[in-house]
């Protein structure tokens, strides 16, 4: 709240301090509490303070108490005493003041001091008085304890009351009028008048003692009292649950939700600062969390009898009050942090942190630390992460897109920020997108296509594009990656022919699916011998495929002039449909026997409407034995084939199977006669003639003297062949009247079968008999 009327006070690190913890962020940040205290403290010497919610209560060494507000102004001013204030009590509403100067030492109210049955307070000299208004409205006065020297601090909360005297500080409770403890003094060498007791009620039951060195966390419990004791033994005793030794002396405490805050004075030389740590208590020691080495005015001249900690319970608000300064402490918030993490150049984490606490920051914004740190990136020559960095930070804001572009132009690196430009549904200006392209083209082809197959076409002026790149390919008018490029953006503009045209030049993968997609069957019908000098198969495929589109005959058409194009058409035509292209058959011939004779036997097989004199003539011309015979087979002249075969192709086993296929005893006759006089001829004959000729009209003609190959394995084989047909006519013979004779008897047995008939029936009875028999009836019954 006085931010802005207050200087920022430096916290420095102690002497001692190790360099790396310096690195540590802070705990508390600090401001000196200035305007009205400033000229107070020109003339005057603050001697105590009490902080209430809504001011501030200060205490002078001449003897005045000014109220204040929580910035520092002045808003009453008592004149109470000529010495010095020693303490200042508030109960809780703040409308009720106690204030003790040195002549009466220290003062302590009823926390609920504003309710009548509450008009209760206690000051502390030689002895602890306890001070109640009575029925007739006049103060009653009772000692609560006397005798161990003067009172040099007392706190009052909720029932209880704390003071400290030379000896160590006792509790009493107002409702049982009981004293509970009494916790000694550690350290009886130092002099309680300069090294004096700080008290602090945490809570209601909680008591904070420091003394010296020396720190004691004492917690008051309810005794559960056996009825049977002595009513006179006290209601509470107290817990010490945590006690551990300081490095230095204390002169003030305050709880900070289960941590300490705790004002050291430090006795070293007169240049050592007071320290301002926040320690955890644990069961046995303590751990320091923070620790800063403060600045005050003329800290050089005080002891430690002269500083004080006062804490605001609303909020964690601490208050270190010197006899010339007074400086507030409170705890860090978000804002404190980010400010941290900026001036530490974390920049990535400050981000993190205001982004996930964007509601509860009050003096940052999450897109200005977004903004410093792709500065901080852009500095560090990062470029890919501060351009990464942008696509988060800038968000939707189009005018901080095209400053950040114009900026990444400015030092080169307009490659960096190209990736993450917006592209959706909102985008900068085209001419933005443009000068990264144009940024490209000039250096970069490869980034340039690459930027082309990303970004949409509607990002630019796509003609504008193109002019640029015909351009660059007047100096290299081959370059693949432009032409490409070029390609697609002919595609982004509908210009699909002009797209086509190039695909084709480079034999691009992408061609066919362009025409697919695009529908673009009639922009190639005088690009098919293009088409298929690139691609064969899938070119046929695809003509195939739609030939609704491209009729065969203008595809024939197209082909003429290049042959061997045209066979892989009508082939893989052929292979679809036998009689779709029939009137190409007769052309066919000639692709077979000029590009894929191994095809043209089958070819010439499976075809209905091939004209075999033309195939005859052309296989005749280039001496196709096998295609010829086929044909002299198919024409009718067996035999002539059968001679080509045995003269010609000199194959005994094929001339066999071609007599066997004709099933001729003519064909078997001419065989035999050209075979006679080669004893190899001879050995087939004998092998494979068995099942199909009498063996004895071959055995009959062969010469005698004449020395065939294997004679007697032929012999054998034919008579193993012919035992093979006995046995096998045998069987048969076997199974027929095996056959015949079940058949037999099944008539038998139905023919002497009985009928059961009726009157009714009587007429009927030769055609029953008809059907039972197989044969007709002769008798009649009536």
């Amino acid at each position: 709240p006085f931010r802005d009327q207050v200087v920022n006070l430096q916290a420095l690190p102690s002497e001692e301090a190790d360099p790396e913890d310096t690195e540590e962020e802070p705990k508390l940040k600090y401001e000196r509490l200035t305007n009205g205290v400033t000229e107070i403290l020109q003339k005057d010497a603050a001697s105590c303070m009490t902080v209430h919610d809504k001011f501030l209560a200060l205490g002078t060494h001449f003897g005045k108490v000014y109220l204040l507000d929580i910035q520092g102004n002045v808003t009453q001013k008592f004149e109470i005493s000529s010495v010095k204030i020693n303490q200042i009590s508030l109960d809780e509403s703040g409308d009720h003041v106690g204030i003790c100067s040195e002549d009466g030492k220290v003062v302590a109210l009823h926390p609920q001091f504003s309710k009548s049955n509450n008009k209760q307070f206690v000051t502390g000299g030689n002895k602890l008085l306890l001070y109640e208004r009575n029925w007739l409205n006049r103060w009653k006065t009772s000692v609560l304890h006397e005798g161990e020297g003067n009172i040099t601090n007392v706190k009052w909360t909720a029932n209880l009351i704390a003071w400290a005297n030379n000896v160590g500080v006792k509790i009493y409770d107002i409702c049982s009028k009981q004293r509970i403890t009494n916790v000694l003094r550690d350290n009886t060498s130092l002099r309680p008048d300069m090294y004096p007791c700080s008290l602090c009620w945490k809570d209601n039951t909680t008591l904070i003692i420091g003394w010296g060195s020396s720190v004691k966390v004492c917690i008051c419990v309810v005794k559960e009292r056996d009825p049977t004791q002595m009513r006179d033994l006290p209601s509470r005793y107290v817990e010490i649950v945590s006690a551990f030794e300081t490095e230095f002396c204390i002169s003030g405490l305050a709880p900070l939700a289960d941590q300490l805050v705790t004002l050291y004075y430090v006795k070293e030389n007169s240049e050592t600062r007071p320290r301002l740590d926040i320690i955890q208590p644990l069961a046995e020691g303590c751990e320091e969390i923070s620790s800063d080495a403060l600045t005050v005015r003329n800290f050089q001249e005080n002891q430690c009898r002269d500083y004080r900690l006062e804490h605001s319970e609303g909020e964690s608000l601490f208050y270190i009050i010197s006899p010339k300064d007074i400086v507030v402490a409170k705890e860090r918030d978000q804002d404190d942090h980010i400010d941290w993490l900026l001036e530490k150049k974390k920049y990535e984490e400050a981000l993190m942190a205001a982004e996930i606490s964007f509601k509860n920051i009050k003096r940052h914004d999450v897109q200005k630390i977004g903004m410093a740190y792709i500065n901080h990136l852009v500095e560090r020559g990062d470029y890919d992460a501060a351009a990464r960095k942008c696509q988060k930070v800038l968000g939707k804001n189009m005018d901080l897109w095209e400053n950040e572009v114009y900026r990444f132009k400015t030092i080169g690196q307009l490659k960096a920020i190209s990736q993450y430009l917006p592209r959706g549904d909102l985008r900068l200006r085209p001419a933005i997108y443009e000068m990264i392209l144009h940024e490209f083209l000039k250096t970069d082809y490869e980034g340039f296509a690459t930027l082309i197959r990303e970004w949409p076409g509607e990002l630019y002026n796509n003609m504008a594009i193109v002019q640029a790149v015909n351009e660059h390919l007047k100096k290299d008018p081959t370059n693949s990656m432009l032409l490409t490029t070029l390609a697609e953006l002919y595609t982004y503009d509908q210009r699909y022919d002009r797209a086509l045209e190039i695909y084709l030049k480079l034999r691009h993968k992408d061609v066919y699916q362009l025409i697919h997609k695009h529908n673009l069957f009639s922009a190639i019908k005088d690009k098919i011998v293009l088409l298929m000098d690139f691609d064969k198969e899938k070119a046929v495929d695809m003509l195939l495929d739609n030939e609704d589109k491209i009729s065969m005959d203008k595809v024939v058409e197209e082909l003429k002039d290049r042959p061997e194009l045209l066979h892989v058409y009508l082939h893989k035509l052929f292979k679809r449909d036998h009689h779709k292209g029939q009137k190409y058959h007769e052309r066919q011939i000639s692709l077979y026997a000029e590009f894929d004779r191994p095809n043209l036997l089958p070819f010439l097989r499976e075809s209905m409407h091939c004209p075999l004199e033309k195939a005859l003539e052309i296989c005749q011309q280039r001496h196709f034995v096998e295609e010829t015979v086929f044909l002299l087979s198919r024409m009718g002249n067996c035999r002539r084939a059968l001679q080509m075969i045995m003269e010609e192709l000199a194959d005994v086993d094929k001339a066999i199977e071609f007599a066997k296929e004709q099933d001729d005893r003519e064909l078997w006759e001419d065989l035999i006669s050209y075979s006679i006089d080669k004893p190899p001829f001879i050995t087939g004959l004998l092998n494979n003639i068995g099942t199909h000729v009498d063996p004895i009209l071959l055995i009959h003609r062969i010469k005698e003297g004449m020395e065939i190959p294997n004679l007697r394995d032929s012999l054998v084989k034919i008579l193993q062949d012919y035992n093979l047909q006995i046995l096998l006519r045998e069987g048969c013979k076997k199974i027929l009247v095996a056959d015949s004779l079940s058949l037999l008897q099944k008539m038998h047995r139905t023919q002497k079968r009985g009928v059961r008939v009726d009157g009714k029936q009587m007429f009927c009875l030769p055609v029953i008999l008809d059907k039972i028999s197989g044969q007709s009836s002769s008798y009649f019954v009536y």
